[in-house]
């Protein structure tokens, strides 16, 4: 793992150097110009943000039902990461919808469900640490309630009428624009990786500390 991780650091942060130059490049969409240019980083970090939300509801799953303790630091680290590109995504968001809509925030189904997505998760964060004994089983529940809730962010222009763009706009993407677009995608999946490597990292070295304590107080 030590040897994979250098190299996809490394290349994690070529991208990111790397994309603002290719982000420049590409053509600017007609009606709203320059500022379509957070688009490529807007909706990378949410394609990150849901993958680290299926990743924590997996290993929730696991850690419920065996009580398995390296499934539960797997859902720990991604639960946390999942905020941090939530909350990415929760500042892109107005930037964009300030020039394309006239206003900072509005209670768009789409807007309001992502936002209670984001508490959610950060609720599981402040279980765990305020829980008590039995916290780690309750961030789970919260992990697996967070990973059902999160088609319906992902839907919500389809089920409901909203201002926000329709999920059809990425497909349809011209070639100039969708290169640069999957780019960013991937320098944010290589984000989560690294993050996620490391997260979990610390928390095996956290879990064999607490082992340690223990041991020395008996």
């Amino acid at each position: 793992m030590r040897k994979v991780f250098g190299p996809l650091a490394a290349l994690t942060g070529l991208m990111f150097v790397a994309s603002p130059f290719i982000v420049a490049r590409a053509p600017f969409e007609s009606s709203m110009g320059i500022v379509s240019k957070i688009f490529y980083f807007h909706v990378p970090s949410w394609f990150a943000m849901f993958t680290a939300i299926a990743i924590c509801g997996g290993a929730s799953l696991i850690h419920l039902f065996r009580n398995n303790p390296r499934a539960d630091r797997i859902a720990e680290a991604a639960g946390e990461i999942a905020v941090v590109f939530g909350l990415m995504g929760l500042v892109t968001g107005p930037l964009w919808g300030r020039k394309a809509w006239g206003v900072w925030w509005i209670w768009d189904a789409k807007l309001t469900i992502a936002l209670l997505l984001e508490m959610t998760f950060i609720s599981g964060i402040m279980v765990r640490k305020y829980g008590g004994p039995g916290s780690d089983k309750l961030a789970a529940a919260v992990g697996i309630f967070g990973l059902a809730v999160t088609p319906f962010v992902y839907e919500a222009v389809n089920i409901w009428r909203t201002i926000h763009p329709l999920t059809s706009v990425v497909p349809t993407l011209p070639q100039r624009m969708a290169v640069p677009f999957w780019f960013c995608v991937t320098a944010y999946m290589l984000l989560l990786v690294v993050l996620l490597m490391l997260r979990v990292n610390l928390g095996k070295r956290q879990a064999a500390l607490d082992e340690l304590y223990l041991a020395y107080e008996d």
